[in-house]
């Protein structure tokens, strides 16, 4: 009986994955570094989650969701699909969806049991 080679782990899978020109070629473009610079915005708005929502712009945030509804169907159309940009985009919009509760709360809910 012929022995078969063992086959390579998982671990060496990846790590030669990552040695690869394609992935060097992607950490490199734009592709990749767009998302990570955007990533900027959707934790920002997670740290705000724990400030006072009186500070927070309705116009603004409502902004930011349309802007990574926008963006998420872009991520998504663009081939090849921008996965790590639609991640960014969904998690800003969420996390604008939630400050967007928090401002609606703040100014015509406790504000009107206040009066």
């Amino acid at each position: 009986m012929a022995q078969r080679p063992p086959n390579k782990s998982l671990v060496t899978k990846m790590v030669n994955s990552l040695k690869s020109k394609e992935f060097r070629d992607y950490l490199m473009s734009t592709h990749f570094w767009g998302p990570v610079a955007n990533w900027g915005i959707p934790l920002a708005a997670i740290a705000d989650f724990k400030k006072d929502p009186k500070f927070i712009s309705g116009k603004m945030t409502f902004a930011l969701t349309l802007y990574s509804c926008v963006f998420m169907r872009f991520a998504w159309k663009v081939q090849p699909r921008n996965l790590l940009l639609f991640a960014c985009h969904f998690t800003n919009a969420t996390a604008q969806s939630v400050q967007g509760i928090r401002f609606i709360n703040y100014e015509f809910i406790e504000k009107r049991n206040v009066a």
